[in-house]
């Protein structure tokens, strides 16, 4: 049986959510914080084997105060952000478990999985090494110019938007981070691309939204309501919660 383990991304400056309390990873959300709606949905995989959640060293203080006691009890382990998302992607592999086969990279500012989704994207990504989720790009896309006028129609045919989780086997997302190019990537399928490795898109769900305003957190409540609920925030995990930070 495959090993996963998860690197949640939440080191972001969150820039576009303006909000002086929060970041929108932690952001209270149906009450819980964002970030803690997605990693439930990873820890109630039999398969994923660690968990671990990237923030920004501004907030590690924070973090801690905050989710010190849920980290310990769901065993994730923290890891410090970098300068590039491909570098808090580096920072939180270089973190895994030796026994770890597959790593799936997820925004820490989706919270609206369903387990259906994460159970076809790592079903893929061990037939194929390398499996995201996107969904097939359905309005008109046009192309401006710098005075905001509309400098053409793009074809969307065979266009389609990725999401995460994003699923690599180890070796592949190992040898990626050993290009040049990881540096520049924004998103770690474009890093595996780029290190000439075929990446099987899998169909997601348009309700696997990314919160970057505050109106994205309203709509993600809605959404919460009609997704399966965890099945594991009232019993332990079998993770240990020791060595946070190790």
């Amino acid at each position: 049986m495959a090993s996963f383990g998860v690197i949640l991304v939440a080191a972001g400056k969150s820039s576009r959510f303006v909000d002086t309390n929060y970041k929108k990873p932690f952001a209270p959300l149906a009450g819980r914080s964002v970030w803690l709606h997605a990693a439930e949905k990873f820890l109630d995989h039999p398969d994923v084997k660690q968990v671990i959640v990237v923030i920004a060293p501004d907030d590690r203080e924070y973090f801690m105060d905050k989710f010190g006691p849920d980290l310990a009890f769901m065993g994730i382990k923290v890891a410090e952000g970098g300068k590039q998302r491909s570098d808090s992607v580096y920072n939180g592999f270089n973190k895994l478990n030796q026994d770890i086969d597959f790593v799936a990279i997820h925004d820490a500012a989706r919270p609206c999985l369903a387990s259906r989704w994460i159970e076809d994207v790592f079903a893929t990504s061990i037939k194929t090494g390398a499996a995201i989720l996107a969904t097939p790009v359905v309005s008109t896309l046009k192309r401006i110019d710098e005075h905001q006028c509309v400098a053409g129609t793009v074809d969307r045919n065979n266009l389609w938007e990725a999401q995460t989780p994003q699923v690599f086997s180890r070796t592949m997302l190992a040898e990626a981070f050993t290009k040049d190019t990881h540096r520049t990537a924004t998103d770690e399928a474009q890093m595996v691309e780029a290190a000439g490795h075929a990446v099987t898109v899998v169909r997601g769900s348009p309700m696997n939204i990314k919160i970057t305003s505050k109106e994205d957190v309203r709509l993600a409540e809605q959404i919460l309501k009609v997704l399966p609920k965890p099945t594991l925030t009232n019993q332990s995990h079998p993770f240990s919660g020791d060595d946070i930070w190790r």
